[in-house]
């Protein structure tokens, strides 16, 4: 009988996704001889071997990646013991695995936090913040509970629950305060600056003006602060989310302006497994969400950004 112990298996996993013995053992709290004995331990159990080794990196051979499909099988479904455990009581508590995108999480996450902190105290929650593809990637493979994108993701085994939607505002230079705001025709000839490839709303950015990829060669930035900086400096101009105005512009000198109808916008909103057994809670903390940019819209009509 073949004995093995979740934390091999575990270890395993994060050695396959690392491809490094180093970084695997420093994301699993461990030492690397302590991490290379149990895989090798593992590797004896099973009769094969599921690494190639070299100074540098470790790849999987053909018998190691037919092995790690099942390890992150069977870790998906152990999780999902404890997934269980959490929803049969009767109150939100125990570990929360949320991602957010970047475009996102500086502006809508500390009011979530601080939502789900008051109303629900005894829940342990840990941040992810990257790319959506990512993103969607860990809760499919159920590393994340839920995360809070832009949708829709139109992946068939994760549910969509709509938060809310926000418009784009167009970020120029302080000196073109009060000028005719272009259409999304102009700004197909302007230096639109936008975010690296690989963030969708450098995609959505790019719908609204109907253009497929950038018209000048242009610095991309990775934050929508740099772009807004950027701006500042007289490089071009630029799209952020409404959410973002207010921290993004305080400190740079620009003029910020709405579209007009209809205005370009994205739709916020949280994925999770179709099969979690949290659905239930899962659903609750998107009204936490909702609340949460309810709250932040309420602050930008208190308080409507300087114009430098």
């Amino acid at each position: 009988m073949i004995q093995m112990t979740l934390r091999q298996l575990r270890y395993f996993d994060a050695l396959a996704r690392h491809g490094h013995f180093g970084r695997a053992a420093e994301a699993c709290s461990i030492s690397q001889p302590a991490l290379s004995m149990q895989i090798k331990e593992m590797e004896e159990t099973l009769g094969g071997v599921l690494l190639e080794r070299s100074a540098r990196q470790v790849t999987l051979t053909k018998f190691g990646e037919e092995i790690v499909q099942r390890v992150r099988e069977i870790l998906r479904s152990v999780d999902e013991l404890g997934d269980f455990a959490r929803a049969s009581r009767d109150r939100l508590a125990g570990r929360l695995r949320i991602g957010m995108i970047p475009t996102i999480a500086p502006y809508l996450l500390p009011k979530v936090i601080e939502n789900l902190a008051r109303m629900h105290p005894e829940l342990d929650i840990h941040v992810r913040e990257t790319l959506t593809p990512r993103l969607i990637k860990e809760v499919v493979e159920g590393r994340l509970d839920t995360a809070i994108v832009a949708l829709p993701v139109s992946e068939p085994s994760l549910t969509e629950v709509v938060c809310f939607s926000e418009n784009f505002l167009l970020v120029r230079p302080g000196e073109d305060e009060g000028t005719p705001v272009p259409s999304h025709e102009t700004l197909r000839e302007m230096r639109l600056l936008l975010l690296e490839e690989g963030h969708c709303f450098r995609d959505q950015a790019l719908s609204f003006c109907n253009m497929q990829s950038p018209p000048r060669e242009v610095l991309d930035a990775s934050s929508l602060s740099t772009l807004v900086q950027m701006v500042g400096a007289g490089i071009g101009v630029t799209l952020i989310p409404e959410m973002a105005v207010t921290v993004e512009t305080r400190s740079a000198a620009v003029s910020v302006a709405r579209f007009s109808n209809p205005q370009p916008s994205r739709t916020i909103g949280m994925v999770w497994r179709k099969t979690s057994p949290l659905a239930a809670q899962l659903q609750q903390i998107s009204e936490v969400v909702c609340l949460a940019a309810d709250a932040l819209r309420e602050q930008r009509k208190a308080k409507p950004p300087s114009r430098k």
